[in-house]
């Protein structure tokens, strides 16, 4: 299957190698936000409500392009600004990152809305149907709200 091999793998367990690339506590996080929430810069993401740091952003931004999850664009209208993009690997996280945040509503004390979270789940296919379409069209639109802190 695509991807490439690494000598550092624990295993050749699909999950141990997909949590060797996303298994940190932030990627998945930039993931969602390029996919649901339309952030595309790096200070975009730093002004996330996670609060991560430059240089940890910086890393995982690097880590993502690496693993082919994302592409940095330069911007047409202004040369010295970048736009992170997923790319076809990157958006076939789509399932994934929605299971994580139907999970985390159902089972967690989470600033998640009820009604938005039962829409997500009743409705999966058209949803994760719509994240592909934005991705596509490049829509930047969000997807689903920022979260309010508990």
């Amino acid at each position: 299957m695509a991807g490439k091999p690494s000598s550092k793998r624990r295993s050749g367990c699909p999950v141990s190698i997909s949590l060797d690339v996303l298994g940190d506590r932030w990627s998945l996080l930039i993931v969602r936000d390029l996919m649901v929430r339309g952030l595309r810069t790096f200070k975009e993401f730093q002004s996330s409500d996670e609060g991560i740091a430059s240089n940890i952003l910086a890393n995982r931004l690097r880590k993502l392009i690496a693993a082919g999850i994302i592409v940095a664009e330069v911007e047409k209208t202004d040369r010295r600004k970048v736009n992170y993009r997923l790319t076809k690997k990157g958006i076939d996280l789509a399932p994934v990152v929605f299971e994580l945040l139907i999970w985390g509503a159902r089972h967690e004390d989470t600033g998640a809305p009820g009604p938005v979270m039962l829409k997500m789940e009743k409705n999966r296919e058209q949803i994760l149907a719509e994240v592909r379409r934005r991705w596509k069209d490049r829509d930047l639109t969000p997807l689903i709200p920022r979260f309010k802190k508990e």
